[in-house]
């Protein structure tokens, strides 16, 4: 059986092999989609980092996890991904690590900032979304450093639905962190 002409034009892990290696871009293939993204901004890494600090604070004291900013995630030849930042836990960590130290499968937690432009939040508010909810991720952060908010999205009924919406004077919690507790507003500041 012949492929049809659209499965055929699906980007594949391989194929990234064959694009020049600009370090001002980022490239991730969802359903065989390519995203091209130019390297996040200033602000933008500076939210990953603040959110990534108050998650690797909580992790230090706990021992249960770790976070990591801007992993690669290769689900399968036609889906991976590069999140901003993640949280596992350390016995599903050991599972999910492959030789060249990219994750194979899904943290617990995954969080993504917008980044300006429609096609940017397509990709984030919508396939990734998506994605992240058929390949199992447990809670997914979409950060909106423009309205200063974060959605919430935990799993339900087999699936990411969103559960709150969180403005800078609320205060972020999460099931999977047991007694992790932080003002929205430090994310941003």
């Amino acid at each position: 059986m012949n492929p049809t002409l659209a499965e055929s034009m699906k980007w594949t892990t391989a194929d990234l092999e064959l694009l020049s290696n600009d370090e001002w871009k980022r490239y991730e293939i969802i359903a065989g989609e390519l995203f091209v993204t130019r390297a996040p901004d200033w602000n933008h890494q500076r939210i990953c980092g603040n959110i990534y600090a108050e998650l690797n604070a909580w992790s230090r004291r706990t021992n249960l996890g770790e976070p990591a900013m801007t992993p690669g995630i290769i689900y399968t030849e036609s889906d991976n991904v590069i999140p901003d930042v993640v949280w596992v836990s350390r016995e599903k960590l050991a599972t999910l690590l492959d030789s060249s130290g990219h994750l194979t499968g899904s943290p617990e937690l995954v969080v993504e900032v917008l980044s300006p432009g429609k096609e940017n939040e397509r990709r984030d508010k919508q396939a990734k979304l998506k994605l992240y909810s058929i390949q199992g991720v447990q809670e997914y952060w979409i950060v909106d450093q423009n309205q200063q908010q974060i959605q919430v999205y935990r799993r339900q009924n087999h699936q990411l639905a969103l559960a709150e919406t969180l403005s800078i004077t609320d205060e972020i919690t999460s099931p999977l962190l047991p007694e992790f507790r932080c003002q929205v507003e430090l994310f941003f500041n």
